[in-house]
């Protein structure tokens, strides 16, 4: 990703609540060590980030708006199939009958399988640009305060009652850091500028290539 804007994006992380700074605190501590090492919750930013959620969301409006038109479609088929029951077998108006609903048929898979893959390339290209951005928001950050890893962990608390929760509590990688080690809400900062130029680019239409 081209960094446009750098030093307007590293004025606005400066000015965040002590966040990324307490990593640079704490890193600074850790110097003589030779181990400067951050976290970050890539899947908080995706799961919380309003300008993902967005996108997110017109995908899942244009799913919504193709269902209406799709059910609109099967009741056409139906009524084209009902239809066919009222000819006599073997007739010509029943094989031109028949001939249509097969045709019907055929399209409405074929139009649903292209709907299906078209959803799914714009919801992978989501995730993979927002990715992308996240990464880029990461290195960064670690260049900027002289951090040199930056592991990927899972804030998320474990709850009794679902057992899913619990499995990938369980196999976090992470079992405890320090708080001022999170970079996650600096990443999320830089995530805003990154989409709000991208934005402005595609002349404010917010939607992905």
């Amino acid at each position: 990703m081209r960094f446009n804007c750098v030093a307007a994006i590293l004025v606005a992380i400066l000015t965040m609540t002590a966040v990324v700074p307490s990593v640079a605190t704490a890193q600074e501590a850790s110097a003589s060590s030779g181990h400067r090492v951050a976290v970050v919750d890539v899947a908080y930013i995706f799961k919380n980030h309003p300008g993902i959620k967005a996108q997110v969301e017109r995908v899942e409006g244009d799913l919504k708006s193709y269902d209406a038109q799709l059910q609109g479609k099967r009741e056409e088929l139906k009524q084209a199939a009902e239809r066919l029951k009222t000819f006599k077998v073997g007739t010509p108006d029943y094989t031109a009958q028949e001939e249509q609903v097969a045709s019907m048929e055929s399209k409405l898979r074929l139009d649903m399988a292209r709907k299906r893959k078209e959803l799914a390339d714009a919801e992978a290209r989501i995730y993979f640009e927002n990715y992308q951005r996240i990464a880029s928001g990461v290195q960064f950050l670690a260049q900027h305060y002289k951090i040199n890893m930056v592991l990927r962990y899972n804030s998320e608390e474990m709850d009794l009652e679902r057992g899913d929760s619990v499995i990938r509590g369980v196999m976090k990688n992470i079992v405890y850091h320090d708080e001022a080690l999170d970079m996650t809400k600096g990443v999320m900062q830089y995530l805003d500028k990154a989409i709000q130029e991208d934005v402005a680019k595609r002349g404010g239409s917010g939607t992905t290539r």
